[in-house]
């Protein structure tokens, strides 16, 4: 057989794996996000940056939140099992995310997942145990988007079974604790490669 044919072959495979995947999503170098640590740190500089605390008088489950200070870059964040198996994390794609802790912390590692409080139609990210295969693991799905307009960057968002979408911001629960939830004004970051 001709080696071109086989180079065109291979060629053609390469890019209609590509062509399923969505844009890239970039660190602030310009670097395509694939294996590693990244923080989100956000556009704005009036918000602060994605930690993990308590909420209420219950010291678990931990919720994403803001850092205490603006100065901190907040937990690094990884990604994993996007369906597409390109070589980096694409825009508008399912996929988990993970904050980089230490899994002792409430006996949990560190997944995020959507979670309903106490409050009725409260919706939250949570951070708890990977889903165990065979559960409904569609609420430890997230995307990421560019959020466009004035400030760019990217969002967070969550599309559930019934094709609704949500964008991420943070809101204040009735206990005054913010807490990355739904929201019309959505948290808008942009990646930093982690040390």
């Amino acid at each position: 057989m001709n080696p071109m044919f086989y180079f065109l072959l291979v060629s053609t495979a390469v890019l209609a794996a590509t062509a399923k995947a969505g844009e890239p999503v970039v660190d602030t170098d310009g670097n395509l996000i694939s294996n590693g640590s990244y923080y989100a740190v956000p556009v704005s500089h009036y918000e602060s940056a994605l930690t993990l605390a308590s909420g209420g008088a219950n010291p678990c489950p931990l919720y994403v939140g803001p850092e205490l200070s603006r100065r901190n870059k907040g937990l690094p964040l990884r990604f994993l099992n996007w369906g597409s198996g390109a070589r980096f994390v694409p825009e508008s794609e399912n996929l988990n995310i993970k904050m980089d802790l230490p899994p002792t912390i409430c006996g949990q590692s560190s997944y995020w997942w959507l979670t309903e409080t106490e409050i009725k139609g409260w919706l939250f990210i949570a951070a708890g145990p990977k889903p165990e295969t065979g559960k409904d693991s569609s609420k430890s799905s997230f995307q990421i988007k560019k959020a466009g307009g004035l400030l760019s960057g990217y969002k967070f968002v969550y599309c559930g079974g019934d094709k609704s979408c949500y964008e991420f911001g943070m809101v204040v629960d009735r206990y005054g604790y913010s807490r990355l939830a739904p929201s019309n004004l959505p948290f808008r970051f942009v990646f930093v490669k982690a040390d």
